[in-house]
């Protein structure tokens, strides 16, 4: 299997969120060293596994169809 590695600004301009909120945000809440992205040659440089990455966006959305967001900023799942 082949993998799609991109950098930050260039996962960036594939979903369309700033590089910042990538790296601040979701960068090892959402997006998880080992899984979704990896230091190659143990450096500073990150690179994101995009089929990771997208399977990681499709299974968030799929889980959100039927969650109900709540004031405390959680969410219950609806059956």
């Amino acid at each position: 299997m082949s993998n799609t590695y991109l950098t930050t600004e260039e996962l960036s301009e594939r979903i369309k969120y700033d590089s910042r909120t990538i790296r601040n945000q979701l960068k090892d809440s959402v997006l998880i060293e080992g899984i979704h992205y990896f230091r190659p040659f143990q450096g500073r440089k990150i690179l994101y596994i995009w089929e990771r990455v997208e399977e990681r966006m499709l299974q968030t959305a799929e889980q959100s169809a039927f969650a109900i967001p709540m004031a405390n900023g959680g969410v219950a799942h609806g059956s």
